[in-house]
């Protein structure tokens, strides 16, 4: 039983570092608009419903962004500092 629990996990973990490096934030958010810009509303309430989600999409991609840049400085930082106790 263990040693399908090792197996499993493996598999797992595999599952999640590939799916990380193919897929980014980016590629989900392009995901849900071609999906929304796809979708037809029949009634009133189904439009402005979807205009909502498109409004929405668009603060995510907003905040994504936001957050890629902000990870982006942190790394440089981190990098800036590794190399600063490396040469210590």
């Amino acid at each position: 039983m263990e040693g399908a629990e090792v197996s499993l996990n493996s598999d797992w973990q595999s599952f999640l570092n590939e799916s990380l490096d193919e897929k980014t934030i980016f590629t989900y958010i392009q995901g849900l608009e071609e999906i929304i810009s796809n979708l037809k509303p029949r009634t009133l309430t189904e439009k402005r419903r979807m205009s909502l989600a498109k409004q929405h999409l668009r603060e995510v991609k907003r905040y994504a962004r936001k957050m890629q840049t902000e990870v982006t400085v942190l790394q440089e930082k981190l990098q800036i500092l590794e190399e600063s106790v490396g040469d210590e």
